[in-house]
């Protein structure tokens, strides 16, 4: 006669179930990202660098793609502005109500190395520019996966200077 479960009556299903779960709690921990390899769709890492010389290497690179420098610029991020196509404006906009693609990449620093690590975060706004009326909305999922192409020049430039 089998042993009863007096202490914690589960069922056979429901023991099943617990360690399914917890075969996927470990499985997930197995498969956890580096940190030099993070940052989501489009990221790029920067090795042998300093956030001056990523930035600058920015400011060169996406103007040869209609992009001009937008406000918002700080030590760890720089962003740029491009006014978006008319498939945008339907999508986010309303009649007669433009809307703008931003590009806001951050830098994070790789810890314990001279490495960043550079992601874009992609918004459309409406009213880009007009103080106090600007509404800005993250894209999410793949579109920060079109800017990759770019963050792997802006790495290649600012690879080249070194860190500080």
């Amino acid at each position: 006669m089998p042993f009863p479960n007096t202490l914690f009556p589960l069922s056979s299903a429901s023991l099943r179930l617990c360690g399914v779960s917890l075969f996927a709690l470990l499985l997930a921990g197995c498969l956890t990202t580096p940190v030099d390899q993070s940052g989501g769709p489009g990221s790029v890492t920067v090795t042998n660098s300093n956030p001056s010389a990523i930035i600058s290497a920015a400011q060169s690179v996406f103007p040869n793609y209609g992009y001009t420098p937008g406000f918002g610029n700080g030590v760890s991020s720089v962003v740029f502005d491009k006014d978006s196509n008319k498939l945008a404006n339907v999508l986010w906009g309303s009649y007669g109500c433009k809307q703008t693609v931003r590009v806001k990449v951050m830098i994070v620093q790789i810890p314990g190395t001279n490495n960043y690590r550079i992601s874009p975060k992609v918004y459309t706004v409406s009213d880009a520019g007009e103080a106090g009326f600007e509404s800005k909305r993250a894209l999410i999922g793949l579109w920060g996966a079109e800017f990759g192409p770019l963050l792997k020049q802006v790495a290649a430039q600012a690879s080249a200077v070194g860190g500080y």
